[in-house]
């Protein structure tokens, strides 16, 4: 069947449909499709050449002809690619537009952004309840969740090893505080619990796994395709962490519906121009600044601050407000460092702010000079 052909099927009957193709990606390919090309999700990359689901099986690309500089513009898994109809080797002309992308900050000097996936629906952060909680963490995945375009949801893993119900709620409980207008759920891969409404949620689209090694990604996929199809690898049991089981990222087709991109695990997540997504985490807060009496309120120890108001009498907590600005500092950092606006911006806030401490420290000592 050529690719015209191909392109005008029905969506429903399309070879691609359970990989995600819609009539949305249909018309996005429909110029390369008079040129004989065909279309094929990423479904792995490495080193240079990339795996692409077609409509007649997964074929090996080169992707030679899209490796820019730029590294957020580099074939990722998840996108759709535009591949030659035959080869030896094969080869990925373009993808098509990223609906979302997952970018993180590299740990690099140079401050480059990494993209993990594209594509992505869904966001799953998968976070274990065998050790202790990081509520810090788990805030900056979601900024960077809700930065990506996708809905973020989040796992709470190994459910079958906190025994005692309570327990187990004020967990739940404790996560869904720290993550406004986010499903959380409780699962047990081993046991199976929550692992049919889990697959509900993802049916519908593409998702992502994400997590910190140790936090049973690879035993979660397996519990949702129905099969051992991710090595699984035992935590320490000193410290709860894990190796990495995953070493690339994978795309693969859920049985319920929908599919999956496993992800090896993430030691560092660095915000990358996440200032949206950390506003989203910290919902709350913003709409709290809104009632300041100063527009550019820092939130520190300005008069008329209705988020320190809401600290003291209760309603926010401390850690809440201390994380906060922890990311809004690392994500303007990171901004800063590719925007040279913003650095003269923030440097002329430095120097605005050390003169006036210094007028504040004469004032107390009396105008007089140190």
């Amino acid at each position: 069947m050529s690719s015209l052909s191909l392109s005008s099927l029905p969506h429903a009957l399309h070879p691609l449909t359970s990989y995600g193709w819609d009539t949305g990606w249909a018309a996005a390919f429909a110029p390369y499709a008079e040129r004989g090309l065909l279309p094929g999700r990423v479904v792995r990359v490495d080193r240079g050449q990339c795996d692409v689901a077609t409509a007649a099986g997964v074929v090996r690309a080169d992707t030679e002809f899209v490796t820019p500089h730029d590294p957020l513009r580099v074939i990722c898994t998840g996108d759709w690619a535009v591949v030659d109809p035959d080869g030896d080797p094969r080869f990925v002309r373009a993808y098509l537009p990223r609906r979302t992308a997952f970018v993180r900050s590299t740990s690099s000097k140079r401050s480059e952004g990494q993209i993990l996936a594209a594509n992505v629906d869904h966001a799953v952060i998968a976070v274990s309840m065998a050790v202790e909680l990081d509520l810090g963490r788990i805030e900056r995945f979601l900024a960077l969740g809700w930065e990506s375009g996708a809905l973020p949801v989040i796992v709470l893993t190994k459910s079958d090893l906190v025994d005692i119900p309570a327990v187990r709620a004020h967990l739940v409980e404790d996560v869904q505080n720290a993550a406004p207008g986010v499903q959380v759920l409780a699962v047990s891969a081993a046991a199976g619990d929550g692992v049919d409404v889990l697959s509900a949620v993802l049916s519908g689209g593409t998702s992502v796994l994400l997590g910190a090694s140790g936090a049973g990604k690879s035993t979660l996929a397996n519990a949702l395709l129905g099969r051992a199809e991710m090595e699984v690898q035992a935590t320490r049991d000193v410290d709860g962490k894990g190796r990495h089981t995953t070493t690339t990222r994978n795309l693969l087709v859920l049985p319920g519906g929908g599919v999956l991109i496993d992800t090896p695990g993430l030691r560092g997540v660095g915000l990358w121009d996440a200032g949206t997504g950390v506003g989203q985490v910290f919902s709350e807060i913003e709409e709290l600044a809104e009632a300041c009496r100063f527009q550019d309120c820092a939130h520190t120890a300005e008069p008329g601050c209705a988020v320190l108001a809401a600290v003291e009498d209760g309603a926010l907590s401390e850690r809440r407000l201390a994380s906060y600005r922890k990311l809004l500092r690392e994500n303007q950092y990171i901004v800063a460092k590719t925007d040279a606006r913003l650095r003269g911006e923030i440097r002329r806030e430095w120097k605005r702010k050390g003169a006036e401490g210094r007028a504040a420290m004469e004032a107390k000592r009396g105008g007089r000079p140190r």
